[in-house]
């Protein structure tokens, strides 16, 4: 594991800000992030003087997925870990998936609400993340989007339709279409658009104004509201999406870009998915970012 922390937090008045701090990688996930993250969220909601915890990142992106090409180096270097010779053991990897799935859900099943602050890409694993939260406000150059439903992925977070309903979630999950803050807006998926430079100051001001609520009273409306959601089947969609994500990855679609990533880098590869639809790092806003 990085000696470098890859989250910190910071305390103002009873709300716990807890922020993703690689902002040279992008906030992209690894085991040490998962790790970090679940333990900062078990220590707020464990502190009786914290009412409201508050999602952020450094940086230009608050999360760009997960960090492929750490991966892809960690079984280079450890040959032992791919397995050779042997089928592919879906029950491993429901496992190893679910373990991330049941640290990014502690922010849907923490006690007290939870509120997430994004700014620029939160895309892939950024949405697995950021979709478990109550509440999500968005700086005006942020976009969202599951790019690796166009190959290699499925959600491991079951929220999509709760968020946008059936049609706009089959719409941007058929076709893995990046989705603008304004758009998100619109559609129902953040709550406010903030100019970029007020994001942070905008989504302190709410943590703060929902923290004047006696806290016990919070977490009985909490309950309340997620119910309606989990009678919907939330639980049973969270298994199925971290099984059919680590399917999606054993496709014969699936190993060919592995197969390609491992030859060209994964960057090159995803350039190479996205380029006929024109967006994400292929877009006019990606290739403004990238300059």
């Amino acid at each position: 594991m990085n000696s470098t922390p890859s989250i910190r937090t910071e305390t103002e008045g009873h709300v716990r800000s807890i922020i993703l701090c690689r902002p040279e990688r992008y906030n992209a996930i690894n085991a040490q992030l998962r790790d970090e993250f679940s333990a900062a969220m078990d220590a707020a909601d464990a502190d009786d003087n914290v009412s409201v915890i508050l999602l952020c990142a450094d940086g230009p992106a608050f999360c760009a997925g997960y960090a492929l090409d750490e991966y892809a180096e960690a079984v280079q270097t450890q040959p032992a870990q791919r397995h050779v010779g042997r089928v592919w053991d879906s029950v491993y990897d429901l496992r190893n998936i679910s373990a991330f799935v049941s640290a990014f859900a502690k922010l849907w099943y923490s006690a007290k609400p939870t509120i997430a602050a994004v700014q620029g890409w939160c895309i892939a694993g950024g949405t697995d993340l950021v979709f478990w939260a109550d509440m999500i406000m968005a700086a005006e150059n942020a976009s969202f989007g599951y790019p690796p439903a166009r190959v290699w992925g499925v959600p491991t977070n079951p929220l999509w339709v709760q968020r946008l309903g059936f049609q706009r979630a089959k719409q941007y999950l058929f076709t893995g279409d990046e989705l603008p803050a304004q758009e998100a807006a619109k559609l129902g998926l953040v709550l406010e658009v903030c100019p970029d430079s007020e994001l942070q100051s905008h989504a302190m001001q709410l943590a703060q104004r929902i923290a004047l609520v006696p806290s016990s009273q919070l977490q009985l409306m909490k309950l309340f509201l997620n119910q309606q959601a989990e009678n919907q089947g939330i639980g049973s969609s969270r298994l199925i999406g971290a099984l059919f994500d680590g399917i999606a990855r054993h496709t014969q679609e699936g190993l060919d870009f592995v197969t390609k990533a491992q030859a060209q880098g994964f960057r090159t590869a995803v350039q190479e998915r996205d380029a006929p639809f024109g967006d994400y790092g292929e877009g006019v806003k990606g290739k403004k970012r990238k300059r």
